[in-house]
């Protein structure tokens, strides 16, 4: 009896399930340590146990759990099973659905779903819904049926989804040519100075903190970003601002926001969900407690999306509300800082 095609394809190769590029700055470090820092819920003990079966490679040579990554080091992660992202399984989730025609979907996507199954994520996600409700949807360059980009798990709003191979090239090149349009709402902590700006800063990977993205003043470090941000309203301790992007790097607008002082509110990975601003009050800090668990993320909502369409090529532009979360975050604020006029006094 002969073994199913896709067993016979594992005897035969190895799936890649993670690769890193270690930056300029990276001082030796073991590669079990590297990966620890990149890979989330992983355990040492797993990442030793791979490198022992010889699934870790450095440079295209398998090495043992003590190997030094060094600066400029490819790191690979190779299994005998493809990667549960592309084992993909349809799930009957309500998607929120704003606009839809024969060649693509735009969906307003809720706080807390992921975009794409990936480490840790397997189920339970926008594409998992995506291929419950539609049928051959394009595959991406990264073989994702119909994403032509995407936003954080933990921010809502706006995407648009490719329903053919040619609203999925086209719809993407508008992207990577920056002549699509997006607009973002975020609070951020303290009293953001100047009514409008633009950031620009190269982006990259954090070379200490693996998790994070950071800006770089090197510009032969990270992707060149820019961001236009103007001030929607000042609320004492914290600023509700517009964003506006001219490129689309992981992180772009937690990263610049942080990066001229203002992080986002709430936003955990990059220590917002600390007090950055305000006073020493137990008052104030049982307000910002409250403010937390209405707002249990990083206040950023991709609010419009502007894109020329892949048949009419007319220009397209969808407009959505902030999410209940936002709203009563913002009331909150607006309360507290009409009642305690000194908290504008920074």
């Amino acid at each position: 009896m002969t073994k199913p095609a896709i067993e016979q394809e594992l005897d035969d190769e190895l799936y890649e399930h993670h690769r890193f590029e270690a930056g300029k700055g990276q001082s030796p470090l073991r590669v079990d340590k590297f990966l620890m820092n990149l890979v989330e819920n992983a355990t040492r003990n797993k990442i030793q146990q791979a490198a022992t079966a010889g699934n870790i490679y450095v440079n295209d040579v398998p090495v043992k759990s003590n190997h030094k990554v060094k600066a400029n080091d490819v790191v690979r992660v190779l299994l005998s099973h493809p990667p549960h992202e592309y084992l993909l399984e349809p799930e009957n989730i309500p998607i929120d659905i704003v606009y839809e025609d024969d060649e693509l979907l735009v969906v307003n996507k809720e706080p807390g779903m992921v975009v794409h199954p990936g480490h840790g994520n397997y189920s339970g996600t926008l594409v998992n819904a995506l291929a419950y409700h539609f049928e051959n949807l394009p595959m991406n360059s990264s073989e994702r049926p119909g994403l032509v980009h995407r936003i954080d798990k933990d921010t809502s709003g706006l995407l648009v989804v490719a329903k053919t191979e040619h609203a999925m090239a086209y719809l993407s090149k508008q992207f990577a040519e920056k002549t699509s349009e997006r607009e973002y709402v975020a609070l951020v902590w303290g009293n953001v100075e100047e009514d409008e700006g633009t950031i620009e800063g190269n982006i990259g990977r954090h070379l200490k903190d693996r998790m994070q993205m950071a800006v770089f003043a090197d510009e032969s470090e990270g992707k060149p970003a820019v961001t236009h941000y103007k001030v929607l309203e000042r609320l004492g301790y914290i600023t509700m601002v517009s964003c506006k992007l001219e490129t689309g790097r992981t992180h772009q607008i937690r990263v610049h926001m942080k990066h001229i002082g203002h992080t986002l509110f709430n936003d955990e990975r990059y220590g917002g969900e600390r007090i950055l601003k305000g006073t020493t009050f137990t008052k104030y800090k049982q307000f910002i407690d409250n403010c937390f668990k209405t707002l249990p993320r990083q206040a950023l909502h991709a609010k419009t999306l502007g894109f020329k369409h892949p048949i009419t090529e007319e220009f397209m532009s969808f407009d959505t509300e902030l999410p209940q979360d936002m709203v009563d975050c913002i009331e909150k604020w607006r309360n507290y800082s009409k009642s305690n006029t000194a908290a504008g006094e920074e």
